[in-house]
């Protein structure tokens, strides 16, 4: 089963940025859609398994954009 959850990550400044995230995170195992929004910075993924939000969260701060939490 798919799921889809938004994150927030306020470093993500410029369309590299967009493009950078959304290259790189369909790289990973599992993950099925990204999209990412410069005007609101935020990146939605739907992923299924072996995918978790772990990988998801770790992937994006090895790009240099971490998720804001809370």
């Amino acid at each position: 089963m798919a799921i889809t959850v938004t994150y927030h990550t306020p470093d993500m400044s410029c369309q590299h940025c967009v493009r950078a995230i959304e290259t790189e995170l369909q790289e990973v195992e599992g993950v099925l859609m990204v999209r990412a929004n410069l005007d609101t910075k935020q990146v939605t993924v739907t992923f299924e398994p072996p995918a978790t939000e772990e990988d998801i969260k770790n992937a994006l701060a090895d790009l240099g954009y971490p998720v804001a939490e809370g």
